[in-house]
């Protein structure tokens, strides 16, 4: 499977999609496509899923007709994010052309705070 991942993804991520090949959206020159050009971008580069962190995409897009699938991170705190890793690699491995599906990740707990 070819898997685009968006500015906002973190790069480390990709070690953790054996069998697949990623790439960056920044690799190809395409850091600066808006939205509807990258995703036509990507489907033109034969790309079957792009990973983002981009929630409002599904919004600002037309989903249903696309082929590539999208998922959607919460964010991109790589900490929190290689503790579902597991979980977006089966979102990513289930993708179907034109689906659409969003990766709860946790945010870091913080502290408590001193007054």
């Amino acid at each position: 499977m070819l898997i685009l991942f968006d500015n906002g993804t973190p790069r480390g991520l990709a070690r953790l999609f054996p069998g697949h090949s990623v790439e960056e959206a920044r690799a190809r020159g395409w850091e600066e496509l808006a939205n509807g050009e990258l995703i036509d971008a990507a489907e033109q580069a034969g790309f079957d899923v792009m990973v983002t962190t981009d929630k409002n995409i599904r919004y600002q897009q037309n989903l249903t007709t696309r082929r590539i699938a999208l998922v959607v991170l919460e964010h991109s705190q790589w900490p929190m994010v290689k503790l579902v890793a597991e979980k977006i690699l089966a979102a990513v491995n289930a993708a179907l052309p034109g689906s659409y599906v969003e990766v709860d990740v946790p945010f870091k707990e913080q502290g408590p705070k001193s007054i």
